[in-house]
């Protein structure tokens, strides 16, 4: 017995995680060293077995070199080794992954490594050395950059103070208000805009209330909250209107002295019905030698809105203006948006134009670029232009006359739209067999009475009218972009970039399709691209349609603004860049403007100013792109709220761990029946076949397979649909 007792007394206990910890107040104290001695104070570690551990776990960490021996006994953080920087990316389950462009893969953050970052935040991260098969994990040190500042939540108050139950589902915290930072108007229960102040040692961070948006779910509230959410403005400031609306819009006789006057050649536009700005127009001339004169002229914005002026600065850090289902919030004010720079039928126009001779091959002979006066000669809905195309007439029958009366357009117009449809033609097949994949995916648009509640549903899809002007507007950005890209020496340009889908993305894709009998052929670029085109042709008009275009749209890479060229994959194209919508993108301000600096002979502009530039303005596309997104979501749930008794048939679009993603066929509204509300029986997911399987009964439901759902709960404040599964099409319809 005792010499049991003593042999328990003589046994060490080692202290759990001592390596991280010492690591931890290394790193919270960079510029420091500290003994073993120093070390144990913090850890607050008194016996001399716990430091007897310090002093072996720092050799290892010498030895490992995550620590350095600034001094004989005195160790700081090794900086050199497993720090990098990166953007924190959130999940919903709290945890996180980081970008890293030194690394091969995502760094995965616990959520007990967060923090106190956020999502989107440029963070500094400590990363783990790697074991065997194991992901990169890492702890975030420090947190460099915030992504934003303003966040919309439900305000709960209490007697002294609230909190801000943030929305976002990314968000793992509420935000502490002090009684202080509330304002009079901000009642309980109502949604807010907070701004993050400051983050202490405290369980939560401080903010305070800036805006009041109103009652959680009704229709302005939750579009306001859209906006705010992805960092988005919506009004202009006082002075930036005021700006616009002192400048001198008239056409003057000294600046058409300046350009090209084209007032004589006919032209004319082709937009949406609803269209309230038109910066693009084509123009129409057969030449002596029958070759065409097409120009494509687009509104001279760069010419109203000059650097340095508090009219650039707002357009530029805007970036974009953002479509909304019900609104559109523009880069610029009205007085310019839908006036000055809106090329309006019978107005003339200053412009910044391409033109070209094009032959009957449509091959371009000739190009010229430069500044212009136009006069638009008539305004066409795409469905007007579309009906000369079919009947190769000028009547316009009022049911799609603009007018909604029936009128003829001239002859010279009927021609003109005729030829160009012909070449555009020609330009499309050319570009297709150079290896452009077609993406001509079905839009959900919203019919809305007039407090902007959907009473329907329809889907807007591409005809030959609209693929007229997409053909010409492709060659007026691919030939500008070739004109300056293809200089000696070499010049600052902003190109609009596409780089080659991910091999993992197109296997993965490969492996869905094939559950429907679709095959890919990855072989090479051109297989690639050739079977993608089959691909999406074959889908065409099939159940499952609007999600293999999602899937396939989901596998491309991102197209993004760069002054480094590396050419548009999707399109085909060696040089690409965006020209011709500068009252909707920033972007094509900038080409514009380089433009007309390398046409007046000019030195490059600063790259590295222009890089900064173009990295901006694709960050503000892809938040205006979340936002139109989220409100397309919001609008199909606000839909489905009147339809809750009503038996819809869906495909599954996508098949999870906790439940099957449904997409109703007759609106394409997206849906989740979660598994634990399906009780014929107790499923678990398939990974490998893209399937849930019935525990006793063995019956599968598959991605594809078209099901009958009603609806169990709509949710207009976190845009969610939940359905109830009634069972197979085949079952519900014997």
């Amino acid at each position: 017995m005792a010499k049991r007792s003593s042999k328990r007394k003589r046994t060490s206990k080692n202290i759990p995680g001592l390596s991280k910890k010492i690591l931890k107040v290394l790193r919270n104290h960079p510029n420091q060293t500290f003994n073993y001695k120093q070390l144990a104070d913090v850890l607050d570690i008194t016996n001399a077995n716990g430091r007897n551990q310090i002093i072996k776990k720092l050799a290892t960490l010498v030895k490992s070199k995550q620590i350095a021996q600034a001094e004989r006994g005195k160790f700081k953080i090794n900086e050199e080794v497993n720090y990098y920087e990166g953007v924190l990316d959130m999940t919903t389950r709290k945890d996180g992954y980081v970008i890293v462009e030194e690394l091969e893969e995502d760094v995965y953050i616990p959520q007990k490594n967060i923090n106190k970052a956020f999502d989107g935040d440029r963070v500094k991260i400590y990363v783990y050395r790697k074991r065997t098969n194991k992901k990169n994990e890492g702890e975030v040190v420090e947190v460099i950059e915030r992504k934003k500042l303003n966040f919309v939540g439900i305000l709960h108050l209490n007697d002294k103070f609230g909190f801000v139950e943030i929305q976002n589902p990314k968000m793992y915290t509420d935000i502490f208000v002090p009684k202080d930072k509330l304002p009079k108007e901000a009642k309980n229960g109502l949604v807010v805009t907070v701004k993050f102040e400051k983050w202490d040692d405290k369980d939560s961070p401080t903010g305070s209330v800036m805006e009041v948006l109103g009652e959680p779910g009704s229709h302005e509230t939750e579009m306001q909250t859209i906006l705010i959410e992805n960092g988005l403005p919506h009004d202009f400031p006082k002075e930036v209107e005021e700006f616009a609306n002192q400048l001198d819009t008239s056409i003057q006789e000294k600046e058409i002295k300046k350009r090209r006057d084209m007032r004589d050649t006919l032209t004319f536009t082709i937009d949406p019905k609803d269209a309230k700005d038109f910066d693009d127009a084509l123009s129409f001339k057969i030449l002596e030698n029958g070759n065409y004169e097409i120009g494509i002229h687009i509104a001279d914005v760069s010419h109203y809105v000059e650097p340095g002026t508090i009219l650039d600065d707002e357009a530029y850090e805007r970036g974009t203006s953002i479509y909304l289902v019900d609104r559109v919030v523009p880069m610029l004010p009205e007085v310019l948006s839908n006036n000055a720079c809106s090329l309006r039928p019978h107005e003339e126009k200053y412009t910044f134009s391409a033109v070209f001779e094009i032959n009957k091959k449509a091959e371009v002979v000739k190009n010229w670029f430069g500044r212009t006066v136009t006069y638009s000669d008539a305004r066409f809905a795409y469905e007007e232009a579309q009906h000369i195309i079919e009947t190769k007439k000028g009547s316009i029958p009022n049911e799609i006359s603009l007018t909604g009366k029936l009128y003829d357009t001239t002859p010279e117009i009927v021609e003109a739209v005729l030829t160009l449809d012909s070449l555009a033609k020609k330009m499309r097949a050319k570009r297709m067999s150079s290896g452009a994949i077609s993406f001509d995916k079905v839009e959900v648009k919203f019919n809305l009475d007039e407090h902007n509640d959907p009473i329907g549903v329809y889907f807007k899809t591409s005809q030959d009218a609209n693929k007229l002007i997409e053909e010409f507007m492709l060659l007026a950005n691919k030939k500008v972009s070739e004109f300056i890209g293809k200089q000696e020496p070499q010049k600052t340009f902003v190109y609009r970039c596409h780089d080659e889908p991910n091999d993992d993305k197109l296997a993965a894709l490969e492996n869905v399709v094939g559950k429907f009998g679709y095959k890919l052929n990855l072989k090479d670029r051109k297989s690639v691209s050739r079977s993608l085109n089959g691909l999406l042709k074959d889908v065409q008009g099939k159940k499952e349609q609007n999600m293999v275009d999602t899937l396939t749209i989901r596998t491309m890479s991102k197209a993004y603004y760069s002054t480094n060229n590396i050419g548009h994959y999707g399109l085909a194209f060696d040089y690409y860049s965006h020209f011709t919508s500068p009252i909707r993108r920033y972007p094509d301000v900038m080409a514009h403007r380089l433009l007309q600096r390398y046409i007046d002979g000019k030195n490059s502009a600063n790259e590295e100013e222009y890089e900064g530039r173009c990295n901006h303005c694709s960050d503000m596309e892809m938040f205006a792109t979340n936002a139109e997104r989220d409100s397309i979501k919001y609008m199909q749930v606000k839909f489905m709220q009147d339809h809750q008794n009503e038996q819809f048939l869906g495909v599954i679009s996508g098949v999870t761990e906790w439940g099957i993603y449904v997409e109703i066929e007759q609106n394409k509204c997206e849906g989740m029946v979660r598994l634990r509300d399906i009780k014929e029986d107790h499923f678990e997911f398939d990974q490998e076949n893209f399937a849930i399987v019935g525990k006793k009964t063995k019956k599968v439901y598959q991605l594809g397979d078209e099901v009958y759902v009603t609806v169990k709960n709509a949710d207009l404040v976190k845009r969610h649909l939940d359905f109830n599964l009634v069972g197979a099409r085949q079952e519900v319809e014997v």
